[in-house]
């Protein structure tokens, strides 16, 4: 069982690492709302503690896209030779875009393809490159005392995990580092908040009551789906297991898949 003292410890140090950065990667762009997608899915290989790689997750989220997640922590050897035999190089993030025929290395010009290609329109002022952004980057993987940086021995699943996260939510992050320490892929779901009145915890937004989701919205189908919106939210395909809290979520890929 997980330790809750730790765990609180931990979303603590992600809270601030959240802080640092702004909470970039939390709210959606109005004009990616509903969140249509890609007819092949978009492929990322990074590794979370990466501040370059968080810079392209926080885009992702801004434009509602889902990826493919191939996590490529430090010493790890799952899908490292895989990114160095698509780009000729051991560099990350890379981005794999198989509807247009795009690899691309360098976070600056993934991040203005993923707004170009998908967004139709220029970065946002607050998804620009900063000379002090990689800085504050690597403080905040500092604060998190390099979780989501080294490779650690797993078993890897038959299918992907399915992951509902958003590149800002102190809660997913503790998820999306385990599952990159463990080198385990995964679907992500990026789900950020559609609207100013969802910000907040999902017991504490601040419009109160239950939440109003936008129609049409992919917060509107994840309520359907799974009963209500909370996130982290994982399912596993390989087992049928699906569950809400970091806390939970991290145990069961420890208890499943990590060795």
């Amino acid at each position: 069982m997980p330790n809750p003292v730790l765990h609180q410890v931990n979303v603590l140090s992600s809270v601030l690492t959240s802080t640092v950065n702004s909470w970039r990667g939390c709210m959606v762009l109005k004009s990616a709302i509903p969140g249509v997608q890609p007819a092949l899915p978009l492929k990322l290989y990074e590794f979370e503690a990466c501040p370059f790689c968080r810079a392209v997750r926080e885009a992702l989220t801004a434009l509602h896209l889902d990826a493919e997640i191939y996590p490529c922590p430090k010493g790890g050897t799952r899908f490292r030779p895989e990114a160095q035999r698509l780009s000729g190089r051991q560099q990350f993030p890379l981005l794999v875009d198989e509807n247009t025929g795009v690899v691309m290395n360098e976070s600056a010009d993934i991040i203005d393809y993923l707004f170009a290609t998908y967004g139709h329109r220029s970065i946002p002022k607050a998804y620009q490159p900063r000379t002090l952004r990689p800085v504050l980057g690597a403080l905040s993987a500092t604060l998190r005392l390099g979780r989501g940086l080294k490779a650690r021995p797993s078993h890897l699943p038959a299918q992907k995990l399915e992951l509902w996260s958003f590149e800002g939510s102190p809660y997913t992050r503790l998820v999306r580092e385990r599952l990159c320490e463990l080198e385990i892929p995964y679907v992500l779901h990026n789900m950020g908040k559609e609207h100013w009145t969802e910000a907040g915890p999902a017991v504490r937004r601040l419009r109160g009551g239950p939440l109003q989701a936008i129609p049409g919205g992919k917060r509107e189908g994840m309520l359907a789906r799974a009963g209500e919106v909370q996130l982290p939210y994982m399912e596993d395909p390989n087992t049928g297991v699906s569950m809400f809290e970091s806390a939970d979520i991290i145990d069961y890929i420890e208890e499943r898949y990590a060795g």
